[in-house]
């Protein structure tokens, strides 16, 4: 060569960085017409979007053929007749398939959910399209493109350009005419890697349809831009002994002979119970297919596998089974089929269980059920984990469990795999031609890739409003002597009486069973006595034993708040043993969506009898336990924990001491009070909570004196506040008590008394930090106490001034019932304090009431109000 000549050369030769900077110029342009295109593309409407669509899919159709020759020609692989085929599917099949589909805009307005969907465009895709499938690809991705209104652009193989791109061609001019933008549909003119990479990686590039070998995908998700790509296929096919073995061995030479085997979710491999083996082989004999001679596997895997990759060799795949067998040095007869290796193994010591892309399968022989899944699991394993496995069989039922455990994302029953796994055809599955592996396969999808895929879905949520209810026992019996109803309450047959010691010695007990002997019918009753203040779940798990002995279709809580708490739990244990405790002691924020569900029961009722006017754990579905272990009280709250039926009879607290009745009054007070603040308090429940403030501050002193009528009157309210509470929840002030009587052994309505008057100033201050709840639509409890203290006669010029007077009116109620508000006040010691404050505040943070106050309460704010509930700040004097 002459020296002016060779220096010609050199200067023409690029290095790798002007490689990268053409290419990156080169695709700099085409995106930049893709982005006019697409500016114009996003703002057509669903009409015009379709009919973009169906104009391609028609024009896909009209040159199906002629596009079909020119692949097979141009690549020298596949079956020009089949590859007219898949042409034909991917534009009838996946155009029938989403022609209905609402891409564009608004496609749903949901009004009772309150929401809207909108489906938006991504932009620009970059197309990556396979030798194996060139112009079908290119047809598929077209056309799911242009109904999601994305522009696309193509990255074509480069054995396959000039196929591809008059595909492309062809579905751009059929897509102007209809009216879509220029360069909606558009290529790299050549196909090297420094141009596809610079269109993978490019910032403007929306997402990466991938449909290629695993060095393309993995670019694909390694570019930086979102992808949605596909993984190799080595996908088994177990034919078991129940079988219709003509039909199986028909659809897997089917799907082994159609373009080659060159789909991806095409048998690479049957596995074959050893009682039918012999007659499948016949019949894959009948149609022509090779079984291999033992001796010449070895010089037949020489010439198909590449020894470096453990994969096909590039010239192999989509080749007839007679050019494999010339190139692999092999002589079989000219109208072979399918070439078949029968093979134990699976793995690098055995090559052919690799995926073969080609009329060429390895058969396996199986012992049983077992094996065979296992040999299945191997070869998916072995290159073709998530992709596709399929399942011959006449049991339904070993079919799913193949499904079960087999890791493909597609289990193909009784069809050809290949045919079957691209969808639509033989299935119901959706058609595509990118198949998704899922994680299996290390692909971000499992699924078929469809139009869907290519969209961005937006959401306008508007704010709902939360459904409310009201859910209290369906029968509330009240006045005194309304214990009498226990002769007529229906399906009383055996009787469990969950009490404390203190009812029996009071005789209590006794006039609940003279009540069940006046039954006419003859009533079993058990008495379970030994219920602590306080109950511990020890004691729940004590009764619970008594009650599977004594199988009761009936439970009577009687007596105060621990009987009833108790008598709640033992009863969702004795209905279902399996309930959790640690399930049931978690938080929730709503109710009805707590993680832990408890059943309803089903095998008895729950009456609950109140003796003190309190709790109002009567009609209200929440019980307080304490965790014998770690002293812990926690509350639990299910509607399946509602009675069944409350009976409130005064009789039972004429002669409640002066000091658990006012206890327990100022609990009654404080449910109401809380129940009226809370975020969850409705015009339903306002109602119970003012009538029962504005009698228990008039008639709680004078109950504490013994007066029968204001006795019956707090006994009333006590209920009537459970039903408020019941509904609207509580709030801080009983976290605060929950976990102070769990520390300190005081009584449960000493502690929500001392805690009253703090909480009350803590909510009525402008928050910190706001409450959640949809149907809480702005903070309000300064305004909410004011309007109590306005119901009640209190007087004040502004909303801060009256709630300050309700707190100060609650404090001088408690003193006239002689309560002292102070935990320092009540015995307990600054040393024994300061051990478990911190501790305490977070408990008390963790407490299922926290969640429903009118403040969104810190846990250095807790800890804060624990200090002044110590010293009784602003509220016991010094």
């Amino acid at each position: 060569m002459p020296a002016n000549n060779k220096k010609q050369v050199e200067k023409n030769v690029l290095t790798e960085e002007e490689k990268k900077q053409n290419a990156q110029k080169l695709v700099d342009d085409i995106i930049a017409k893709s982005e006019a295109a697409f500016e114009q593309l996003r703002y057509y409407s669903q009409e015009q979007v379709d009919k973009i669509c169906q104009a391609m899919a028609l024009a896909a159709e009209e040159h199906h053929m002629d596009l079909a020759v020119d692949a097979a020609e141009e690549t020298g692989r596949g079956v020009a007749e089949d590859k007219a085929i898949k042409n034909i599917y991917a534009s009838e099949y996946i155009w029938n398939n989403i022609r209905h589909d609402k891409t564009v805009g608004i496609i749903e307005d949901n009004d009772e959910n309150q929401t809207i969907t909108i489906a938006d465009p991504l932009g620009i895709i970059a197309g990556i399209v396979p030798v194996t499938n060139p112009t079908s690809t290119t047809i598929f991705k077209s056309i799911i493109s242009a109904k999601t209104r994305n522009t696309i652009i193509f990255s074509f193989h480069r054995q396959a350009m000039k196929s591809s791109i008059k595909t492309a061609k062809i579905l751009q001019e059929a897509a102007e005419k209809a009216g879509a933008p220029k360069n909606m549909i558009q290529w790299l003119p050549e196909s090297t890697r420094e141009n596809t990479t610079a269109l993978l990686q490019h910032p403007k590039t929306a997402t990466i349809l991938a449909t290629g070998g695993p060095s393309l995908v993995k670019a694909a998700y390694s570019s930086g831009n979102p992808a949605l790509g596909v993984g190799p296929g080595n996908g088994p096919a177990y034919i078991e002994k129940t079988a219709n073995i003509e039909r199986s061995v028909y659809d897997i030479v089917l799907s082994k002979t159609f373009d080659n085997g060159m789909i991806c979710a095409t048998e690479n491999s049957i596995v074959v119970d050893e009682e039918i083996y012999d007659k499948v082989k016949e019949e894959f004999k009948k149609w022509n297919c090779y079984f291999l001679k033992p001796d010449e596997i070895d010089k037949f895997t020489d010439g198909f596998i590449d020894p470096d990759r453990h994969q096909v060799r590039g010239p192999i795949a989509g080749r007839s089974a007679n050019a494999i067998a010339d190139m692999c040095g092999i002589k079989i007869p000219e109208n072979t089929k399918v070439i078949i290796a029968e093979y134990e193994g699976v793995g690098d010591k055995y090559p052919l269980s690799a995926e073969k892309l080609s009329p060429v399968l390895t058969m396996y022989k199986a012992t049983s059920h077992e094996n065979a899944f296992d040999i299945c699991a191997q070869l998916l394993h072995y290159g073709g984990e998530g992709h596709t496995a399929a399942i011959h069989t006449l049991d339904d039922d070993l079919a799913t469990k193949y499904g079960l455990e087999m890791r493909a994302s597609r289990i193909i029953v009784n069809s050809p795999s290949g045919i079957g796994g691209i969808g639509n055809i033989y299935n119901n599955m959706t058609p595509s031609l990118t198949l998704g592996t899922g994680s299996y396969g290390g692909n971000s999808i499992s699924h078929n890739v469809t139009d869907w895929d290519l969209l961005n879905i937006k959401t306008i949520a508007k704010r709902r409003e939360n459904r409310q209810w009201v859910k209290i026992p369906p029968k509330v019996y009240f006045q005194r002597n309304s214990l009498k109803e226990l002769q007529d309450i229906p399906n009383i047959n055996r009787a469990f009486i969950v009490t404390g010691p203190g009812m029996s010695k009071r005789g209590y007990v006794q006039r609940v069973i003279d009540q069940l002997r006046q039954r006419q019918n003859d009533t079993a009753f058990l008495v379970f006595d030994d219920v602590e203040e306080d109950p511990s779940t020890n004691t729940v798990e004590k009764g619970v034993a008594m009650m599977n002995d004594f199988k009761p279709d009936t439970i009577i809580a009687l007596g105060g708040g621990s009987p009833m708490d108790a008598a709640k739990a033992m009863w969702m244990f004795y209905e279902h043993p399996e309930t959790s405790w640690y399930g049931v002691m978690q938080k929730y924020l709503d109710i009805r969506k707590r993680a832990y569900q408890i059943k309803k029961p089903t095998k008895s009722q729950l009456i609950g009898i109140p003796t003190t006017s309190g709790t109002g754990s009567e009609v209200t579905p929440f019980a307080v336990i304490t965790d014998s272990k770690t002293h812990v009280k926690y509350p639990l709250a299910d509607y399946a924990l509602t009675p069944n039926i409350a009976i409130v009879d005064s009789q039972f607290v004429e002669t409640v001491p002066p000091k658990t009745t006012a206890y327990t009054g100022l609990d009654v007070l404080c449910h109401a009070t809380e129940s009226y603040v809370s975020v969850m308090a409705t015009d339903y429940t306002r109602g119970w909570s003012l009538q029962t403030i504005k009698g228990a501050m008039e008639y709680l002193p004078k109950s504490v004196q013994g007066d029968k009528l204001a006795r019956r009157k707090m006994h009333d309210f006590s209920t009537m506040a459970g039903m408020a509470f019941g509904q609207a929840f509580l709030g801080i002030n009983h976290s605060l008590a929950h976990k102070m009587g769990g520390a300190f052994g005081l009584p449960h309505g000493l502690l929500i008394a001392i805690a009253m008057p703090q909480v009350i100033r803590f909510n009525a201050k402008r928050p910190q930090k706001l409450a959640l709840w949809p149907h809480y639509e702005t903070y309000h409890a300064t305004k909410d106490y004011a309007d109590i203290a306005r119901f009640i006669g209190l007087k004040g010029d502004t909303d801060e001034e009256l709630a300050e007077a309700y707190a100060k009116k609650y404090i001088e109620v408690a003193h006239q019932c002689g309560v002292k508000l102070s935990l320092k006040a009540n015995g307990v010691s600054r040393e024994e304090f300061d051990k478990v404050v911190d501790k305490l505040a977070v408990l008390a943070y963790e407490d299922q009431c926290t969640t429903t106050n009118p403040v969104e309460p810190l846990v250095s704010q807790l800890k804060e109000l624990l200090e002044r509930c110590y010293d009784g700040t602003g509220v016991e004097e010094k």
